[in-house]
């Protein structure tokens, strides 16, 4: 579903978005998310991706004992 706008790449402020070197079905780059392991879940990118095609959540880790 991604146009490729970059939005969500400029607003990182982790770096963990990158636009990808292929094309979609709808023949756009999309972005992907390159740096998981950096990613804190802010937001940012959901919030500037003007056809709200982002889902951003957080993995609950549970403390075992």
């Amino acid at each position: 579903m991604c146009k490729g706008c970059g939005l969500c790449v400029a607003a990182c402020p982790r770096d963990c978005i990158e636009m990808a070197s292929h094309v979609n079905v709808k023949g756009y780059p999309p972005a992907f998310h390159a740096h998981p392991d950096k990613c804190r879940g802010c937001g940012n990118c959901g919030v500037v991706c003007p056809d709200a095609v982002i889902d951003v959540f957080r993995e609950i880790k549970v403390k075992k004992g």
